[in-house]
């Protein structure tokens, strides 16, 4: 498998640049705070958001050295990804992120809640100073949406009947409106026409989706070494992902197990083995295949160029995850 490193390389010192000024921006002038940053920006991520971010500014400025205002665009989503990302280990409990002990395990609730705070704050501010209103609009209408899929998500916990659609609802607003938004975001920044900026939010819609869909297959599928959480944690917490979903329309024997939050004994490990003797896992496989020939497909508008073939290649890499 081609990891997620090597294909960000026509951005690569881009990205460099970018983690040292993360580090700088959030924390020069409240230590806990940059000890949290330095914990965050340090802790080996992909980067993926930023890289999206980057690449599109590169691909849709041919011969052109992108902007102070697509790097700190690329800086901004960064940001609000990695303060959903504190804030929801604060609500789950989550002892380990990427196998690495979470803000709140390593610090302090209080310090967690604040550091995501700070870096919305942040990002806000940051974003304002764009001089971009349409932008300041899509990314924060990503914020809003952050809060509403974790809303969503609470209000659906052990809901049985929940229907793939609102499954894919909850994805897009949890995972999926950040790439697109900023996708698009880029391409504003870039002049792009309508039709360009269009493609792009597919584009970060599609490979959002593909990739939330992937990680709600690994959650059934990998190991704990390498999702740094409980496999199944999902499905043990309420949340029932495609998986589940489909596996519950093929052995409706599910649904009193989840109904009853796996209170009696061996609930769970049924329910695990129910799904794993289902299409549930082929046809969230399929669905994830979908979106991410959808992405393909909407990159049709840019000229060729390094950045577009590593745009296309991400699609590859985020179903590689699987093999």
């Amino acid at each position: 498998m081609t990891s997620v490193t090597s294909l960000f390389a026509p951005v690569e010192a881009d990205l460099q640049l970018l983690t040292d000024t993360l580090k700088q921006l959030i924390g020069a002038r409240h230590p806990i705070l940059y000890a949290a940053a330095d914990h965050l920006f340090g802790a080996g991520g992909k980067r993926l958001r930023p890289a999206v971010v980057l690449l599109l500014s590169r691909a849709t400025m041919p011969g052109q050295e992108i902007t102070p205002r697509h790097r700190r665009l690329a800086e901004i989503t960064e940001m609000i990804h990695t303060a959903s990302l504190v804030h929801d280990d604060v609500v789950d409990e989550s002892s380990l992120r990427r196998g690495i002990p979470t803000v709140h395990s390593s610090f302090s609730n209080r310090v967690a809640v604040l550091a995501g705070d700070f870096l919305f704050a942040q990002a806000s501010w940051h974003l304002a100073h764009l001089d971009s209103l349409t932008v300041v609009k899509l990314l924060s209408q990503v914020i809003m949406d952050l809060a509403e899929g974790e809303i969503l998500q609470g209000l659906n916990r052990f809901d049985s009947s929940l229907s793939i659609e609102v499954y894919l609802d909850k994805s897009y607003y949890k995972t999926a409106s950040l790439l697109a938004n900023s996708a698009r975001a880029a391409g504003v920044l870039s002049g792009s026409s309508e039709t360009v900026c269009d493609a792009l939010y597919e584009y970060g819609r599609s490979l959002g989706l593909a990739f939330q869909i992937v990680d709600d297959i690994l959650d059934f599928t990998g190991s704990e070494e390498v999702l740094g959480k409980p496999a199944g944690s999902d499905l043990a917490s309420g949340n029932l992902t495609a998986p589940a979903l489909y596996a519950i329309e093929e052995h409706p024997t599910l649904i009193p197990l989840i109904e009853r939050e796996f209170s009696q004994a061996q609930d769970f490990e049924q329910a695990i083995a129910l799904v794993h003797n289902s299409q549930g896992l082929a046809r969230t496989r399929a669905l994830a295949a979908e979106h991410a020939q959808q992405a393909v497909q909407a990159l049709e508008v840019l000229p060729a160029s390094d950045c577009k073939e590593t745009l296309i290649s991400l699609t590859s890499y985020v179903l590689s995850r699987l093999s």
